[in-house]
């Protein structure tokens, strides 16, 4: 029978071949972060290019934008939880190093580089660069977190879903051009440096889901054009943007303090 020969055929599926859920979950990131590009590029570049002054749709185009690459942290969350607790498929590290790629790497620099392109003190052309900046500090920290292993429950490097979620707050808040270009830099530079980030697991990944539920709703508020869409907005960003800068600051203190207790016992060892 034709449904006994298809179960035939799954069962002899290779293993390496076959989905799980938290591959689908993943795969879900994958899809938010290519339809990010599609909004940003139909809700924002065309109509720039074509001389549209329909910012309103501009204004819902970026906040949908924005709003997908949030989804896509969301089933990046969740797919890891899933894969703990149950089971994850042979290509579920490549599969979510992929997605990251297109989620947090594309779907971020191309923003930036929108941007560039849209904003009337930008220059396009450092735009680009940039963007190329960003895309480049998320390649390089996927390939080493695949190679490097830290110690359980800590990121070498600002993860790439916080780090595309600060770059692209630091384009939303519009400040002047040198600040924000600097700014998206030195979110780069982050993702690629040796602080450690406390990876979001229990409280931490309910405080980071109920942050991404909010930021969610501020910007559906700014793309509607709610009473104090504006001013909620901006200041969301302002605390992610403070958030990203605060963590390094916390980091390397306790490494200092770390190191200046270790010698202290050091030097009490060798004490007569």
């Amino acid at each position: 029978m034709p449904e006994a020969e298809s179960e035939d055929d799954v069962e002899d599926m290779p293993l390496s071949l076959r989905l799980s859920i938290a591959d689908t979950l993943t795969l879900g990131n994958a899809t938010c972060g290519f339809m990010a590009v599609y909004f940003t590029t139909t809700g924002i570049l065309i109509p720039h290019l074509t001389g549209s002054d329909e910012s309103g749709m501009a204004r819902h185009s970026a906040a949908t934008a924005v709003i997908l690459m949030l989804l896509a942290a969301v089933f990046d969350l969740f797919d890891g939880l899933v894969a703990r607790k149950l089971r994850s498929s042979p290509m579920g590290a490549e599969l979510d190093n992929l997605s990251d790629l297109i989620s947090f790497g594309l779907a971020p620099a191309y923003f930036v580089l929108v941007y560039g392109m849209v904003a009337d003190d930008a220059h396009q052309r450092v735009s680009a660069l940039a963007a190329i900046v960003v895309l480049l500090a998320v390649v390089l920290r996927l390939a080493r977190f695949s190679c490097v292993t830290m110690k359980d429950g800590m990121f070498q490097g600002m993860p790439s879903p916080f780090g595309a979620l600060t770059v692209v707050s630091i384009v939303l808040l519009e400040l002047p051009f040198v600040p924000t270009l600097l700014a998206i830099v030195g979110v780069a530079w982050l993702m690629v440096s040796r602080v450690e980030y406390p990876k979001p697991r229990g409280v931490l990944a309910v405080a980071m889901l109920s942050w991404i539920v909010g930021a969610m709703g501020l910007l559906a508020a700014w793309a509607f054009d709610a009473p104090g869409g504006q001013l909620l907005l901006q200041t969301g960003c302002a605390l992610q943007v403070v958030l990203g800068a605060v963590i390094p600051l916390f980091a390397t203190a306790r490494r200092v303090n770390t190191f200046r207790d270790n010698r202290r016992e050091a030097r009490a060892a060798q004490l007569p």
